[in-house]
């Protein structure tokens, strides 16, 4: 563990949300000091890149969201347009997107403390990858935020040292000063 969440005691649903935006802080920091050039850039074979993952993050905490509240995604992406989430396209800015996942993030931690139960659930979309049928949690929700946002702080851990060498330690510090 690179940064420490300190517990909430008696606060479940303060600890996990704390755990989120550790990992959300985590993909932030990757950007520091970065021009757009930069954070666009595609240091090896794969596709991802620092603005990218951060537009994916975001989106995809949207999308959970939206499902958790019962309500329509107003960023839900298509076959044709699912790439589009892994990139900044037209005059999207890495600002605009941070400031963009600033409110999904907002709007999360609100939700999250305005439902009555954390064992209060909400039914999985179909696909191939969910149970048919299956509901979950509004703490399974949160676990999972940290899972995905983890997932992808790791990658974009790489890809800043690929780019510059900056590790991670070197950006908690540089965010501090």
């Amino acid at each position: 563990m690179v940064t420490h969440v300190s517990e909430t005691h008696g606060d479940e649903r303060g600890t996990l949300l704390a755990f989120v935006e550790a990992q959300r802080g985590a993909i932030r920091r990757t950007l520091l000091g970065l021009t757009e050039e930069q954070a666009a850039s595609r240091p090896s074979v794969s596709e991802l890149s620092l603005s990218g993952l951060v537009k994916h993050v975001a989106e995809t905490e949207l999308n959970w969201l939206r499902m958790a509240q019962r309500q329509p995604n107003e960023k839900a992406r298509t076959q044709e347009t699912w790439g589009d989430s892994f990139r900044l396209v037209g005059d999207e800015t890495v600002p605009q997107v941070l400031a963009f996942w600033d409110g999904v993030a907002a709007e999360t931690q609100k939700f999250i403390r305005s439902v009555p139960d954390l064992d209060d659930t909400f039914p999985l979309p179909p696909a191939p990858w969910f149970p048919k049928d299956e509901e979950v949690s509004m703490r399974w929700l949160l676990v999972h935020l940290v899972e995905e946002v983890a997932r992808h702080a790791g990658h974009a851990d790489i890809i800043r040292e690929s780019l510059d060498g900056k590790t991670a330690f070197e950006l908690i510090a540089e965010s501090r000063e």
